[in-house]
């Protein structure tokens, strides 16, 4: 399949099934035409049902990530994308350019602020945003910059979205939009992405998840495939 072909994402396992598939699953419109959930999902699978009171593609978000232990982040344009666990380690070695993070800081190319986030994270992972923001101190009154961080972070493939959770009120009833709870990679992904995410050198890693999108995006050309990887 690519992208310009016409179908439509019914279902949570429509979304599973093309995961898998295509590797790659921008969840919003981008500059290249076609290439996201939010231009192929099906009706009634996008905005709120009034009737049934829920977003079906924002509640898949949870078990999807769950069942396909898939990456999910702020990977593409400070914009929410799936990546298969296939093709995650390619894709975060090229963006990390081959560093791991301690690497990274001591190269001077990480600031301290992100090393205090990535450290506090990496200690409690898997974590609640929420959690994480009132361990570190941050928010009203306090540090500031979680937001740019812990987006910086996701599009260099240091940290990414391991589940959402909702709240619950006394009945047991969930309620209110999903919380994001975040992992490194290296956690959630566990020995199979640790074995393989610097098998290669990162401009290995990037022709071949290039490579992937052209076949995906046959009408795009490979210089914009290249700037939106970037």
């Amino acid at each position: 399949m690519t992208f310009s072909d016409d179908f439509s994402i019914g279902s949570m396992q429509d979304l599973m099934d093309l995961i898998d598939e295509a590797g790659f699953v921008p969840f919003f419109a981008n500059e290249i035409k076609g290439f996201s959930i939010e231009e192929h999902i099906g009706a009634g699978c996008w905005y709120h049902d009034g009737d049934n009171g829920f977003w079906p593609a924002w509640e898949w978000k949870g078990p999807v990530i769950r069942d396909m232990h898939c990456a999910y982040g702020k990977f593409l344009r400070n914009k929410a994308m799936y990546v298969s666990a296939d093709w995650f380690p390619d894709f975060a070695n090229f963006r990390r350019d081959g560093y791991d993070f301690d690497a990274r800081y001591e190269y001077g190319l990480a600031s301290f602020y992100d090393k205090e986030l990535y450290d506090l994270l990496d200690a409690h992972a898997p974590v609640l945003s929420k959690e994480l923001k009132k361990t570190g101190g941050y928010g009203k009154g306090g540090r500031k910059g979680f937001d740019t961080s812990i987006t910086r972070l996701q599009k260099q493939c240091y940290v990414l979205t391991s589940d959402f959770r909702y709240e619950t009120d006394r009945f047991g009833n969930t309620y209110g939009w999903g919380v994001a709870e975040y992992s490194t990679p290296e956690r959630f992904l566990g020995d199979a992405f640790r074995d393989a995410v610097y098998r290669r050198t990162p401009e290995e890693s990037f022709a071949r998840v290039a490579d992937q999108l052209q076949r995906l995006l046959p009408d795009a050309g490979r210089d914009r495939i290249e700037a939106l990887l970037k």
